[in-house]
């Protein structure tokens, strides 16, 4: 999936550069020049484009259990989001622990809107999903990379977010080959939010706290509306 840019920032990566396909789960289901496609994350504007024409790159190239693997990854990030903000708090210290309704509102952050339900078509439903991960797999990043600076000593912080970004991966990888197969979508335009370096220690902190309740508070919905759109028919 390309995606088209309209601005000079460039979210920080969470592992390798976009020319380096050894951060993506080997399980994924698209080729790996595909998945390189999808790392090159820039801040654009949200909107899906049909593309009629012979060009999506991976048309015919998903496994054919990419349906289920898309299912699991899914599961797996909803049944482990709670988990991660909690272990996110817990490693932040106070005030953030006893002040978390306050300190991690997420009301005043950027976030994809997810307007999709069970019964929306499934295209919309899979370009919704893929916008959402797209910006969560971004957002990891800025997070892990603050984590890694502010609280090199919290191991299980660490694993957890490297584990969530490898899985996201693998779900945006599996995400970009089903949209390609069954709707010939491969340019997808995504909106960031907004990178936190150069920002305080705090700042960094609630940031990834607002972002981590927000998606504690979003994947649920999430679940609940793919889940029956990757149901065996």
């Amino acid at each position: 999936l390309r995606q088209r840019q309209r601005g000079p920032h460039r979210p920080p990566s969470p592992g390798p550069g976009p020319h380096r396909d050894t951060g993506l789960s080997p399980h994924t289901g698209v080729v790996p020049f595909v998945a390189l496609l999808l790392l090159q994350r820039r801040p654009v504007a949200g909107r899906a484009l049909l593309v009629t024409g012979s060009g999506c790159p991976g048309h015919g190239l998903c496994r054919s259990n990419v349906q289920e693997q898309t299912r699991r990854q899914v599961a797996v990030l909803n049944a482990t989001a709670q988990e991660l903000f909690s272990l996110y708090l817990k490693c932040q210290g106070e005030p953030f622990s006893s002040e978390t309704d306050k300190l991690c509102n997420p009301a005043g952050i950027f976030f994809p809107a997810f307007r999709v339900n069970r019964t929306s078509e499934r295209k919309e439903v899979m370009v919704a999903m893929y916008k959402l991960f797209a910006f969560l797999n971004a957002s990891l990043g800025n997070i892990t990379r603050d984590q890694e600076e502010l609280n090199p000593m919290a191991k299980e912080l660490l694993e957890r977010l490297h584990n969530t970004t490898k899985t996201t991966r693998g779900l945006i990888s599996n995400l970009t080959c089903l949209l390609c197969k069954n709707y010939n979508i491969f340019q997808v335009d995504v909106r960031y939010g907004d990178s936190s370096k150069g920002k305080s220690a705090f700042k960094k902190k609630q940031q990834g706290c607002q972002v981590l309740r927000k998606y504690v508070q979003v994947i649920g919905q999430a679940a609940r509306v793919l889940l029956p759109h990757l149901s065996p028919s």
